[in-house]
């Protein structure tokens, strides 16, 4: 909790935090936006979602309960279905992760620190405020983190997700934990689970995931957008209005159609096409996406928590009855993820060598923040099946801090020249 003698304090780091951030952000948004020649209108919806608001604004109804959540095994199907607003809160913040260094040791991973900073200073996206974090257990520094809580005056909820995905008794878990999570949010938003609710609920989603499914198909028609703004895409969803959200990509997707009957794309056939993973790459913190395609590079699918894992996958349901609703969407929060918290964890490289051959890869990026160690440790085992298959992969470990973009930059050109060379010979 914040007492009054820190009053002051906080309330100076609050306001040089948020200055850093919005210049941060700003600066990020110039590059994506006014760096690259492709000019796509219906990304104008996406850009402007990460403008920064001022103090006090906010992009969420005050009526509904706001719960926010740091991972993808949250079911967020669940949270509208109870009429409360989902938001995702990790952060790429490099200004948050500043403030995040007074609660955490130096070596902690950059994301952490900065969601906890983010958390702290009311850094979230759209200003969020919210009235319970879901916390699942999938890394051993956010699940630490969730201890802090009262350090910043926030609720934490501990989801359990369980070391395996692929034994029965793991499921059972997990659905048993994702029975005891309704009940908990029941209480928190006052409001009872109900079929049609949650029907209704699930059926938004799925809207939604359907119409990226139909985006990651045109870009495996044709490079006709840039990775970076598939990422910011794809970040935007944390915390949009899901039907807005959905509106506004099935405008993209249109005008992306229309570019490739027209032929109008935005590299040739001597681009290097780049598969980007590790770990995500979340708004403002954008340094290897913009510069890899700075550097002449085209970013074709982006194996991350906070893009294409997040929405590819959809909730099957064989009877529409609570109690059929509830194990189906627990299902689909489990089986699907290639987290690296899982072991074993072989979908994962089954799933990139999948998207490798289906959008013709030229290499693979594969970045890990410092103290990340999930990441980290799977970087080898990635490695080695890329190997196999004749696929280069460049390996790096990077933090927030953009001080280094020079040393990441020679990296980055030196990986890129090298495909190029291969795609000449």
């Amino acid at each position: 909790m914040i007492n009054a003698t820190d009053k002051d304090r906080y309330n100076r780091l609050k306001k040089t935090s948020t200055i850093h951030y919005n210049m941060e952000v700003n600066q990020v948004l110039s590059e994506i936006m006014d760096d690259f020649p492709d000019k796509i209108s219906g990304m104008e919806y996406f850009y402007n979602k990460f403008k920064p608001l001022e103090i006090g604004e906010s992009l969420y109804p005050k009526d509904k309960k706001l719960i926010a959540s740091m991972c993808i095994h949250v079911p967020i199907e669940i949270i509208h279905a109870l009429d409360a607003t989902a938001v995702r809160i990790c952060s790429g913040a490099y200004s948050a992760d500043t403030a995040g260094s007074d609660f955490l040791p130096a070596k902690t991973c950059p994301m952490v620190k900065s969601t906890l900073g983010a958390l702290y200073l009311d850094m979230l996206p759209g200003n969020a405020i919210p009235d319970l974090v879901i916390n699942p257990t999938t890394c051993d520094q956010k699940k630490k983190m969730g201890e802090m809580g009262n350090e910043i005056n926030k609720e934490f909820y501990v989801l359990e997700v369980p070391p395996s995905k692929d034994s029965e008794e793991a499921r059972e878990y997990w659905q048993r934990t994702i029975k005891k999570l309704v009940k908990k949010l029941e209480k928190v938003t006052g409001n009872r689970l109900t079929r049609g609710k949650l029907k209704k609920s699930i059926k938004l989603i799925a809207q939604a995931q359907s119409e990226y499914r139909r985006f990651m198909r045109l870009r495996k028609t044709a490079p006709v957008i840039f990775g970076k703004d598939a990422l910011l895409i794809a970040n935007a969803y944390f915390f949009d209005d899901i039907t807005s959200w959905t509106e506004n990509l099935a405008i993209l997707n249109n005008e992306l159609e229309e570019r490739i009957e027209k032929e109008i794309t935005i590299a040739n056939s001597r681009t290097p096409r780049i598969l980007l993973t590790g770990s995500p790459s979340i708004f403002p913190n954008m340094r290897t996406p913009i510069l890899l395609e700075k550097l002449g590079g085209v970013i074709v699918y982006e194996e991350f928590c906070s893009s294409s894992r997040m929405l590819v996958d959809a909730v099957a349901v064989d009877e529409w009855f609570l109690y059929d609703m509830v194990p189906a969407l627990a299902d689909r929060y489990l089986k699907p993820s290639t987290c690296p918290n899982f072991t074993p964890n072989d979908d994962r490289i089954r799933k990139i060598l999948l998207a490798i051959k289906d959008y013709k890869v030229d290499g693979v990026v594969y970045q890990t923040f410092t103290g990340c160690q999930l990441y980290d440790m799977e970087a080898r085992k990635i490695g080695k099946a890329l190997e196999e298959v004749g696929c280069p992969v460049l390996n790096m470990e990077l933090d927030y801090n953009p001080k280094d973009s020079g040393q990441l930059t020679t990296r980055l050109e030196a990986f890129l020249e090298s495909i190029k060379d291969n795609k000449r010979k």
